[in-house]
């Protein structure tokens, strides 16, 4: 479990500092989960600069300084709550492309994110190459993720069960909307990951909408839910959350992940959140959706949740509220300025990273013998290759079709 809150400032040594550590919390009897004033601010902080680097990526597109943006904005609260729960240092991290909260959580810093947004040679997800929100850090374990939706869930069991086969142990979180969920890639995850019993922690962010399309036209669950979807998976601890209640996130989120922990097999946490900003940066759903809904998800946006109750318990008050905002406005204006400074990548650079770089090829030694033995046919020859892999490789392993013991195809 991650036990900090990791804070940006001013200065790129600044970014890199922490906040308090939630390492010494005591639960007591206001409902507030044991964390104390400073770390409850600390929390409000991250929400609110998750917030304001979205509303300043979107000024920026409007400008003509970037061209593309996917806000997270709504789904802050139950972000946190991941972010709290995981150690990106041991935990690997397969995010989405709406998973800002849970990525600076993970410690990557709003100067880093921008460096994303403008393509800059310094990007930590791929020295400029990715499209803006395809999270990927350098320093924790978050690989850089892939455009088409729903890759990330394999790579988080093979990961899982690698880890498994190590004998590593650590949690491997996945994320996605609910219109991923209708992808192939989920089901096979899920499949797998519960047969296994892998400590896979998947969390769908439930905004009710793929782009344009609502839940209840693409997801057989009851409510348009997903998790009642999955409910024949058997070893699958399945929840449903409110996503904008901090303290409910907190609270659910231990519990699947002591779960998976246990050995018992995965979790599947469905957080319902809303959107408050449209699909992307080229959509505009002032056309798909009615005045009144967009209206009743203002008033379930998770900031101002969280901010009611921490005045509701005396630890912030509007003055103190104000000044955060004013704060981090000014914070994340000189990160995305700093940012559009940055060194654009060499062009003769386009084409590097096509290939491996990290020396193994070079250091391997082939074997080339000459044709001897019995005439087999290209089958056998491809079952004999791999079998004499196997022996000589323990981390080798065949995952596919017809593969079995005694026979296998």
């Amino acid at each position: 479990m991650n036990n900090t809150i990791h804070s940006s400032h001013k200065n790129k040594a600044d970014e890199k500092k922490t906040g308090s550590s939630l390492k010494e919390k005591n639960i007591n009897s206001n409902g507030l989960m044991g964390f104390d004033k400073k770390q409850l601010i600390d929390i409000l902080k991250m929400m609110i600069r998750s917030r304001v680097i979205d509303n300043k990526a979107m000024r920026l597109l409007k400008q003509g300084k970037t061209f593309f943006h996917i806000a997270a904005e709504g789904h802050e609260a139950v972000q946190m709550a991941i972010g709290l729960h995981l150690d990106p240092k041991k935990d690997w991290l397969f995010p989405y492309y709406r998973d800002l909260g849970t990525v600076l959580m993970a410690g990557l810093t709003p100067e880093e994110v921008f460096l994303g947004t403008f393509a800059k040679a310094t990007d930590p997800a791929s020295g400029g190459r990715q499209l803006p929100v395809h999270w990927g850090m350098i320093n924790a374990q978050v690989p850089s993720q892939s455009s088409p939706t729903g890759t990330q869930f394999l790579q988080a069991v093979g990961t899982a069960l690698a880890s498994r086969r190590k004998g590593i142990k650590n949690v491997s979180y996945v994320s996605s909307g609910e219109g991923t969920t209708s992808q192939g890639e989920f089901h096979e995850a899920v499949n797998w990951a519960s047969r296994e019993k892998l400590p896979v922690l998947f969390v769908i962010q439930n905004n009710r909408y793929a782009i344009s399309v609502p839940v209840e036209h693409q997801t057989a669950g009851k409510d348009g839910s997903v998790a009642e979807m999955m409910s024949g998976f058997h070893t699958l601890y399945r929840k449903r959350i409110d996503g904008t209640d901090f303290f409910e996130s907190y609270e659910e989120l231990k519990k699947a992940i002591d779960y998976l922990k246990s050995g018992k097999g995965p979790a599947l946490i469905e957080a319902n959140v809303v959107r408050l900003q449209s699909h992307s940066s080229s959509d505009d759903q002032r056309k798909y959706r009615d005045h009144s809904e967009l209206e009743k998800d203002k008033q379930n946006d998770p900031i101002e949740k969280f901010v009611s109750r921490l005045k509701k318990e005396n630890i912030l008050n509007d003055g103190d509220y104000q000044k955060i905002w004013k704060e981090i406005n000014e914070e994340i204006d000189e990160a995305a300025e700093r940012a559009f400074k940055a060194s654009d990548p060499d062009p003769k650079d386009a084409d590097r990273y096509v290939f491996d770089e990290s020396g193994l090829r070079e250091s391997l030694d082939y074997e080339k013998n000459d044709p001897s033995g019995e005439k087999i046919v290209m089958v056998d020859a491809i079952n004999h290759a791999l079998h004499e892999e196997m022996k000589r490789n323990k981390d080798m392993y065949i995952f596919g079709e017809d593969i079995a013991d005694m026979k296998g195809g």
